[in-house]
């Protein structure tokens, strides 16, 4: 199966943003895809953490949510929409949620991120995701059945959940998809390295789309939107700054000879 991790520089102009996902989706599917999977915060990167709450919809409905499903069937793809601000049990926050849309552009899984990016260098860069984000609490996980009839279980993770494996364990999947907007210098210090340690540690195919590049509000985030395979083997990768597609092979033949010739989760003890 061909997957496509798409790679943004989303700014604070909401329809510029669905247009500039538009064109990678399309790009994707020509490419012959069957899944395309967007970055955290692909439809906006406001000047302000509290511009999410202008745009936040209801579930199940919304200008961010029928752009997806429309695009999903139209194009005939799976799609996973990075993520987009979905209201909150409070007026202050959003849930920044990633959503699943099948083919026929049905929504068939909805992830909120469940860890909150926080972090402050003590040089005037600092981030509080807690201060508009109302945190989920439940993995997401879901199954896709590719063209050649094989079942894919497919586990949802936002961005700054990379650096909590437990998560990644109780996911049990095939195909662990990381939506991202990591910040430069976290991305350039861990980003590569922590990726290539949750494909290693759970067996399993990671994608990582990611934003990269520099933003409407001043903020540059890394980028290097990549496909990694279950022993940790980079498979493709976007390693400059800018929007693009990244598209890679994967196989459920290498997720069986990797497990069998190491059944490392079948050791597992605590």
């Amino acid at each position: 199966m061909k997957i496509a991790a798409l790679q943004t520089v989303s700014g604070a102009d909401l329809d510029a943003n669905l247009d500039g996902a538009a064109t990678l989706l399309a790009e994707a599917a020509r490419a012959g895809a069957e899944l395309a999977v967007l970055p955290e915060y692909f439809c906006l990167m406001g000047q302000r953490d509290s511009d999410k709450l202008d745009v936040r919809e209801p579930f199940g409905a919304g200008k961010v949510q029928a752009f997806l499903a429309a695009s999903a069937r139209e194009l005939g793809l799976w799609i996973v929409g990075g993520t987009l601000p979905l209201v909150a049990g409070s007026d202050r926050h959003v849930r920044n949620s990633s959503l699943a849309f099948s083919p026929q552009g049905e929504c068939v899984a909805r992830y909120d991120k469940i860890h909150l990016f926080c972090f402050d260098n003590g040089r005037g860069e600092q981030y509080d995701e807690s201060r508009v984000i109302e945190a989920g609490r439940t993995p997401q996980t879901f199954t896709l059945r590719s063209r050649d009839g094989h079942d894919w279980r497919i586990g949802l993770s936002v961005c700054y959940d990379l650096r909590f494996p437990e998560l990644y364990r109780a996911l049990r999947a095939d195909l662990l998809l990381v939506p991202s907007a990591f910040t430069f210098g976290t991305g350039q210090a861990h980003w590569e390295v922590l990726l290539r340690a949750r494909a290693i540690e759970n067996l399993a195919y990671v994608a990582a789309p990611a934003q990269g590049g520099r933003h409407d509000n001043g903020r540059r985030t890394w980028g290097h939107s990549m496909v990694i395979d279950p022993w940790g083997e980079l498979l493709a990768q976007r390693a400059e700054e800018g929007a693009g597609v990244v598209l890679a092979e994967v196989a459920q033949e290498r997720l069986r000879q990797v497990r069998s010739q190491l059944p490392a989760l079948d050791h597992r003890v605590l």
